[in-house]
């Protein structure tokens, strides 16, 4: 047997000691993931951000209620399970009780209450309030038991809540007013720092009840230019980034230690006009912009070839063929016709895009540009920086606006936010219609599948047929890593929230 000395076993432990130590460093090291984007946040609050960069931020902070696995599926996150009564008015959820904020205290149902007490208070101005109008009241039995009572049957409602739009955030937080100042979510991560359109620094939230992390931690780097992004990911600079752009995301697979991932996504391309300014305010004009179109050339262009051609409904359980749509095949006789019948001979408008977001914003308004002065309509575009641009859009001050909106599963809370009388961004459609607000209504309260599909299809036609915007594509949701990364699962809903799985080796 090999005898040691005290004092060469305290040489050993020390050496031994050192070497844990250099092999952990490695590890820490090795366990961080740096990631690359190129639009950063906008904003921390997650009831009021409606941007793509912000909420690919904040999921990874804050916790809904549920979330949405990547084929679709409502699935646990704060809640462990619910139940609907058999009318529908009421849900009930059990709480996980080891669900913690970031700052040790455990979730109850008095954040989720004090959460959706804020989203309804009209002065948050949140982004999906009017989601959540149904609810009349919210009782909270035990710390982990919430029941939300409903002036309505609202099935929808469920996949309303699995967004970070209706994240549960601490009751404390939200009585000392730092929502959006402070970042204390229960999600799997930290924001340990974020240096406005250059860096973010995550860890791993220790008190996530949501299991053990491969990473310990995420650090995101904020480069404008996507070319940029591949060349650092080539470089082996950077592990894991997010791709805008198809045109960029295209030359990954030609990268032989580099992996794409690449999904479809319920997200949409879209011109939106403003019907409450002439000439969009007549019928046959926004007819006629809508015939004029050939979203099939849009897609060539702007988007290279990635996409396919979509009406409002993007989700596969409600779409329609694009087919049997209003003029969703380019006609121009017809809509030459058409703005004939309107008596207006012509006219110029503003078109406002978003630089870098979506990346193909300047060459779809391009093609837009070129198509639309086929029939005498002649569009200035104004590219504007993200943050100006979702200011100007949230008042609804434009004339037109080259768009990418977030898709959801289901239409209801996908479009009443925008088409109905209460619908908190019903100033950006700027479109009351009596029969979408019908339609939609109905839809929200009806529990049979088949007639959901029913009514959602025609509320599809009916939004296509009065033209207030014009629908254009769906595409795909791009990542791009290294292949020293495994575990990420993309979903439609263009989430990064399976970089849960993420390892590096």
């Amino acid at each position: 047997m090999i005898q040691f000395s005290p004092k060469k076993l305290l040489a050993g432990l020390a050496v031994a000691t050192a070497l844990t130590s250099i092999s952990s460093a490695l590890q820490v090291q090795a366990a961080e993931l740096r990631m690359a984007w190129s639009q950063d946040a906008t904003g921390l609050d997650p009831h009021k951000q409606t941007a793509f960069s912000s909420l690919r931020l904040l999921e990874l902070i804050y916790e809904p209620l549920v979330r949405l696995d990547a084929d679709l599926n409502v699935v646990p996150a704060i809640a462990t399970s619910w139940e609907f009564a058999d009318d529908a008015k009421t849900l009930t959820f059990s709480l996980d009780p080891n669900a913690k904020f970031s700052n040790g205290e455990t979730v109850t149902s008095a954040d989720v209450k004090a959460s959706f007490e804020r989203l309804l208070d009209e002065e948050t101005s949140a982004a999906a309030r009017s989601n959540f109008l149904s609810i009349e009241s919210i009782d909270t039995p035990d710390e982990a038991t919430v029941v939300f009572n409903l002036s309505t049957a609202d099935v929808p409602i469920l996949v309303a809540m699995a967004t970070i739009n209706a994240a549960v955030v601490p009751a404390s937080e939200i009585e000392a007013g730092t929502i959006g100042t402070e970042a204390v979510g229960s999600g799997p991560f930290v924001l340990e720092s974020w240096e406005p359109n250059a860096r973010e620094v995550l860890s791993a939230n220790d008190n996530w009840a949501g299991g053990d992390l491969a990473i310990d931690g995420i650090t995101i780097s904020v480069l404008p230019d996507e070319m940029a992004i591949l060349a650092s990911l080539r470089a082996g600079q950077t592990d894991f980034a997010l791709l805008n752009d198809p045109l960029v995301a295209t030359l990954v697979p030609m990268e032989a230690n580099l992996e794409l991932n690449r999904v479809g996504v319920l997200a949409y391309n879209v011109l939106q006009l403003n019907p409450s300014r002439p000439p969009m305010d007549n019928l046959k004009v926004r007819q006629a912009m809508s015939c004029a179109i050939d979203r099939q050339a849009i897609i060539d262009a702007a988007l290279a070839g990635e996409g396919k051609v979509t009406g409002p409904l993007t989700m596969p359980a409600f779409a329609q063929d694009p087919a049997n749509l209003f003029c969703y095949e380019q006609d121009l006789e017809k809509a030459k016709a058409l703005m004939a019948e309107s008596g207006v001979d012509g006219f110029s408008a503003k078109v406002i895009a978003a630089t870098g977001e979506p990346p193909v914003a300047a060459s779809e308004a391009q093609v837009l540009q070129a198509q639309l002065a086929e029939i005498g309509v002649e569009l200035e575009i104004e590219m504007m920086e993200l943050n100006v641009y979702v200011d100007a859009w949230l008042k609804g001050d434009f004339d037109m606006a080259v768009a990418q909106n977030g898709g959801r599963p289901d239409p209801y809370p996908m479009y009443n936010r925008y088409f109905t009388k209460e619908g908190n961004l019903a100033h950006v459609s700027n479109f009351p219609d009596d029969e979408l607000d019908s339609l939609m209504k109905q839809g929200q309260a009806e529990t049979d599948p088949a007639k959901r599909v029913e009514i959602f299809q025609a509320f599809e036609s009916r939004l296509a047929e009065q033209s207030p915007w014009l629908w254009l594509s769906t595409g795909y949701s791009y990542t791009a890593q290294l292949k020293s990364v495994s575990g990420f699962e993309p979903s439609p809903t263009g989430t990064l929230f399976g970089l849960v799985n993420v390892s590096v080796e």
